[in-house]
């Protein structure tokens, strides 16, 4: 049995080091340089080659690096028995949780404003808004959300949380599916944290951008797929929407010709909201390893007609 690891567009090497002194024995295989295709079983993955998988007939659990797996999901050759699990850790949950009060205060401090002064050497003040007096709506209360609701409630923000359950947590107000409108309609910030699914994509769209009150902010750290890029930038340009802070794109790394990079009242950051830190989550993958070998339930599998 072998591993296969693919992550060309991250360093392959922190995560051979962290698997091999995990355990030496591992025979782990760095595409595209694989000696056996019939011997890989396992594989641990970041947005792969469409299609590679198919080569791979013995191939029962792909290992997302991340907590995200809609790139592994969108390849539609994965055979249907290939098990697909992600990460859920406490440094990537706290990492996004910081990430988005950074975002978050940026937002209410007038950052874009005072970098656009900086630029044009002008000295010009700005009101700002407190914490206590923002409301910050948070889209998706899984894991993450509701630790970016609770990052939030913690530094004074008003929260409020969107989900399709109901949800029991001091953090946030809870709002569910048929309380959408009322959701946005109260927002000064809106925050992304969704899993993508046939039902979540394109839901940032004109329509529903709308119903955000005159001025609001959007924070994306979900997926770019989320996002309508139009129908945001024409918000933008009707200043019916006041700014965006962006951390994920439909196509990454974003293209040196998108709108995004030179708008004025956007933010691009390159997918960096949580980075898997391989010594931290190399035992759970490990025990995934050992889990397959011994036909045992697979932790934080994720569930293939859901997406999440």
């Amino acid at each position: 049995m072998s591993i296969l690891l693919v992550c060309q567009h991250r360093d392959s090497k922190p995560w051979f080091k962290a698997f091999n002194e995990k355990n030496p024995d591992l025979d782990i295989q760095v595409y595209p340089e694989v000696e056996n295709p019939d011997d890989i079983e396992f594989a641990i993955s970041w947005r792969h080659p469409e299609g590679i998988y198919k080569n791979y007939p013995n191939l029962k659990v792909i290992a997302s690096m991340g907590a995200g797996v809609h790139h592994v999901l969108k390849d539609q050759t994965i055979p249907d028995d290939v098990k697909i699990t992600r990460i859920v850790d406490e440094n990537l949950t706290r990492d996004m949780a910081d990430f988005a009060l950074l975002n978050t205060l940026f937002h209410i401090r007038n950052y874009n404003f005072h970098i656009a002064q900086q630029q044009e050497k002008n000295w010009q003040i700005k009101a700002y808004r407190q914490p206590q007096e923002t409301k910050v709506g948070i889209l998706g209360m899984g894991v993450l959300g509701q630790a970016v609701a609770e990052k939030l409630n913690q530094n004074d923000f008003q929260v409020l949380g969107w989900s399709k359950s109901k949800k029991e947590n001091k953090a946030f107000r809870s709002f569910t599916e048929n309380e959408f409108d009322e959701f946005m309609s109260q927002l000064d910030i809106l925050i992304c944290l969704l899993p993508l699914t046939e039902e979540t994509e394109g839901v940032l769209n004109y329509e529903n951008l709308k119903k955000l009150p005159q001025g609001a902010k959007i924070i994306n750290l979900a997926r770019g797929p989320h996002v309508v890029d139009d129908d945001l930038l024409k918000l933008l340009d009707e200043e019916h929407l006041s700014s965006a802070i962006l951390d994920v794109f439909d196509e990454e790394p974003l293209p040196k010709n998108s709108p995004y990079w030179s708008h004025p009242k956007v933010l691009v950051t390159p997918h960096v909201a949580s980075m898997t830190d391989p010594q931290s989550v190399v035992n759970q993958i490990y025990e995934n390893i050992e889990n397959m070998k011994n036909g045992k339930d697979l932790k934080n599998q994720v569930d293939r007609s859901k997406k999440y």
